[in-house]
């Protein structure tokens, strides 16, 4: 599919995984403009091909859909219904895709608002990293309406390699933020695996492969510990900070709905009190490397 069939797609941020979106609707042939209050940001989507514009009601007004790519649910509120958000512009209605990690209410608050002027509103957060926005093979958590969905396929499609359609508007958001509870419970699970397999004389090496093979692998074991943790790399391009925020979001989730989460809530303990050992722009798989009882868990 092309920019013919889904007009100009707009990208409001461009982030790690804003940008990887760019190049990779770009190199599929989609007509692409970029904002991002950061000028090198605008700068690197610029070189890629994108369009730059200085205001949203500018991307706004050019952009039948447009996909979001932020870091918060406060974010997103301010692009879509603040001062010059979404809803202050007196155009056609607009398909709006929201990728961030955000707040499954506010996503069905704001799907409201919209609806009332005509603008459909998905929720499709991503997994798979900046690799996976670059290659076009995010795995995609969709939360819409069945006619809306289809409609946004297009451009789904050029972004991800798995993509499932999870239910209702909000839905996208309450997978995603399941899915990053899972991640850090078992990135602290997995650093405790290889402390007892090291005291017991067995290399970090030979646990993975036998892990592998075995009924207690993960994407933890399969793509982290390898890629990022073992080699000393850590660079995914995923923070402590934004882990972090991810935690609190499955967190307050929980207390909202009601619903008990014992050791889901000791994770969310270590990964609040680890901002005393790990700053905010670390990257996440660096928890491996810390004592959670160091963290304050008690």
């Amino acid at each position: 599919m092309n920019s013919s069939e889904t007009g100009t797609i707009g990208v409001v941020g461009l982030g790690n995984m804003g940008l990887g979106m760019v190049r990779t609707l770009l190199r599929d042939g989609f007509s692409v403009i970029g904002f991002d209050l950061s000028a090198e940001r605008q700068a690197e989507a610029a070189s890629a091909g994108a369009t730059i514009v200085g205001k949203l009601p500018e991307l706004f007004e050019a952009c039948q859909t447009i996909i979001l790519s932020l870091p918060t649910a406060a974010h997103v509120r301010s692009v879509l219904t603040g001062a010059d958000g979404l809803v202050s512009r007196d155009i056609d209605p607009r398909l709006v895709i929201d990728t961030t990690t955000s707040e499954p209410d506010v996503t069905r608050e704001l799907d409201g608002v919209l609806r009332q002027l005509g603008h459909i509103l998905i929720d499709a957060p991503v997994s798979g990293g900046p690799a996976g926005a670059n290659s076009g093979q995010l795995t995609m958590m969709i939360g819409g309406a069945d006619a809306d969905v289809a409609r946004a396929m297009p451009v789904l499609n050029a972004l991800g390699g798995k993509i499932t359609h999870v239910g209702p508007v909000g839905a996208g958001h309450a997978v995603k933020i399941v899915n990053n509870m899972l991640v850090a419970s078992h990135l602290l699970t997995m650093s405790e695996a290889v402390r007892l397999a090291n005291a017991a004389g067995v290399t970090t090496d030979n646990l993975i492969t036998a892990l592998n093979a075995g009924s207690g692998r993960s994407a933890i074991s399969e793509v982290n510990y390898p890629k990022w943790v073992m080699n000393g790399g850590f660079d995914s391009g995923f923070t402590m900070g934004l882990m972090r925020k991810d935690v609190r979001l499955a967190m307050t989730l929980a207390q909202d709905k009601g619903v008990a989460l014992p050791v889901s809530a000791m994770a969310g303990k270590i990964w609040a009190e680890s901002a005393e050992l790990l700053a905010d722009d670390a990257d996440f798989n660096r928890i491996t490397e810390i004592d959670p009882a160091k963290a304050g868990a008690k």
